[in-house]
């Protein structure tokens, strides 16, 4: 099949169909390990299967690949040898890399892939687990597929020690920190290796921070530029809304995994798309996450194109089929979205921006660990209502130690 492939089509060899042909020498059959037979659906079906929502045809673990699954195992592989030969006495460059590359994936040898193949997979469903109680739970909201091999392998190493209040905390806050660094968009084999030495030692023995968590920046005016969910950090804050304990605006009820799917929840503008555009505001403003939440489709449909101070007012009366929400109930359901109740009723987008900045900046810092210091200088006074440069200079606001 592997030659077939190569001679037919001329499509280059990945590391698992190299690897598949160097088991097979052995008599090993990995393909059906992952692809399954029709005596077993595989190790693939298991993961597109691992928590998936009824109705739905796959979870979140729906596009972890097989090359994924063997980074995995070759992360405990090469850490193993790494430390075979610290205890035979070698130091720094004698020894060997901990890393997931194509090489080493290629170095694999099947004792190891049997020796770790079922701690991987576990070390997956716990993954998926664990991005469920981040509220996040659909491939299309996945801020980073690439995260998903570190992480996998981390708590696969932790084992049942990752349920502990203290590990999941500090563990969220290395996830968060990979969201909105944006540091799993490149040099991810590297950063993978890194992450899964250092984040269980810190976790479990002490260690110093990771360099992730460590070393990471936000810059506030990034907030301003994530506008649709080829950004990382766009879904990572939809997740991180909902994870704080966001309400739906009509119903009240949190995003959990029920209400999630049975509500259709999604990202929707606060300030709808059609009023920003009759009020003559630009698309790089009324696009961008600041002016983003999740919320309900009925919720969303009620909202319409209207301003914020008619459909609030709509929500407080309510309709034939939809009783009306008391001010102070929706009022906190406002404010569970991080936003100020007071300038949505009055329609004043400009001090809205502002304000909703502030907030998720707030949001941010707190999943990362960090302090937000701000330098607001040149923010007044924004232009709302002409075309935005995005190369213009902003603010310099971060989040860091």
């Amino acid at each position: 099949m592997v030659f077939e492939k190569v001679n037919t089509g001329g499509k280059p060899l990945d590391a698992f169909e190299l690897v598949t042909a160097m088991y097979a020498m052995d008599g090993h059959e990995l393909r059906k390990d992952w692809y399954g037979s029709a005596h077993d659906k595989g190790r693939h079906r298991r993961l597109v299967q691992t928590l998936c929502p009824p109705g739905q045809e796959a979870g979140i673990l729906a596009n972890v690949s097989n090359t994924d699954f063997l980074h995995i195992v070759s992360l405990f592989h090469t850490r193993a040898l790494r430390r075979q030969a610290a205890a035979a006495g070698k130091q720094g460059r004698e020894l060997p890399a901990v890393s997931g590359n194509r090489q080493a994936l290629l170095n694999l040898p099947l004792e190891a892939y049997k020796q770790y193949e079922t701690q991987a997979e576990q070390g997956l469903e716990r993954a998926a687990k664990f991005l469920h109680l981040l509220r996040i739970y659909r491939v299309y909201d996945l801020p980073y597929q690439t995260q998903i091999v570190p992480l996998a392998a981390i708590l696969a190493d932790l084992g049942d020690a990752w349920e502990h209040d203290s590990h999941r905390a500090r563990l969220q806050r290395w996830y968060w920190c990979g969201v909105f660094g944006e540091l799993y968009g490149s040099a991810v084999e590297s950063r993978s290796a890194k992450d899964f030495l250092q984040v269980p030692e810190w976790l479990l023995r002490g260690g110093p921070e990771p360099a992730t968590v460590s070393e990471v920046i936000f810059r506030a005016d990034r907030l301003k530029t994530m506008r649709m969910r080829l950004s990382a950090a766009y879904k990572g804050m939809n997740a991180l809304l909902m994870n704080e304990g966001a309400q739906d605006w009509r119903s009240g009820q949190k995003f959990d995994h029920t209400v999630f799917f049975g509500e259709n929840v999604d990202i929707h503008h606060i300030f709808p798309k059609a009023w920003c555009q009759q009020q003559g505001i630009a698309p790089a403003l009324y696009d961008a996450i600041i002016n983003k939440t999740p919320l309900s489709f009925r919720t969303n449909r009620i909202i319409g194109g209207v301003a914020p101070s008619q459909y609030l007012a709509q929500l407080q009366a309510g309709d034939g089929q939809t009783p009306g929400v008391a001010v102070e109930r929706l009022d906190g359901y406002l404010r569970s979205h991080a936003l100020d109740p007071a300038l949505l009723r009055a329609d004043d987008v400009t001090a809205f921006w502002a304000d909703r900045q502030q907030r998720l900046l707030a949001l941010i810092a707190q999943a990362m660990g960090k302090t937000p210091q701000a330098d607001v200088a040149g923010e007044e006074g924004a232009d709302l209502f002409g075309d935005t440069d995005e190369g213009e200079a902003e603010a310099e606001m971060v989040i860091a130690m």
